[in-house]
């Protein structure tokens, strides 16, 4: 089922979390914020949304560090349900991907309930003051296909954000799978 980002909650300031990533260390939002902004995506494994643009989010991590945005990346999925998103397989994905940020386990989902996180991808991007200024989409996908005519959308607004500190006022959300929820 496609589920879409809701609007961006302007000024809303960054949880802090502490969380195991793939290569073994904990990592708390303190140790990845950037000079200039820092990114926080939930994506997973195996969702096709994710996939398609996977190359795109990678990519534009790299581009935002030179610019001073740090990026983190982290899988809330219930690996009980999904095998596919287990943390051995998140290991193999981002290696598999080339990831250059911080890939995490959010094993209780207690981090993607904080954040209001609700699909795959769902971007959050944060100014230097950890306040929230973009929850949009990464650029238009058409039938599972990215469209690629210039710079992502998330690139320009984490450019802007860098600049300015503050997000574009239009945004169009993000869409994907819903983030797979452990039964209660």
């Amino acid at each position: 089922m496609l589920v879409q980002t809701p609007i961006c909650d302007f000024g809303k300031k960054a949880y802090d979390f502490r969380l195991k990533s793939t290569d073994n260390n904990i990592v708390t939002l303190n140790e990845i914020k950037g000079l200039n902004g820092t990114l926080i995506i939930f994506i997973c494994n195996h969702c096709p949304y994710v996939n398609v643009v996977i190359e795109d989010i990678v990519e534009d991590c790299k581009k935002l560090k030179k610019i001073g945005i740090n990026s983190v990346a982290i899988c809330s999925n219930d690996a009980d349900n999904y095998p596919e998103d287990s943390f051995n397989n998140m290991i193999k994905f981002a290696k598999k991907n080339n990831f250059d940020f911080p890939y995490l386990s959010d094993e209780t989902q207690t981090i993607a309930k904080t954040y209001d996180a609700v699909c795959t991808p769902d971007f959050f991007g944060y100014n230097n003051n950890l306040e929230l200024q973009y929850r949009g989409r990464i650029r238009e996908v058409k039938k599972l296909v990215p469209v690629r005519n210039g710079e992502s959308d998330l690139f320009k607004a984490m450019s802007q954000i860098a600049q300015t500190q503050k997000g574009p006022g239009t945004q169009i959300p993000s869409a994907g799978c819903s983030i797979k929820w452990k039964n209660d």
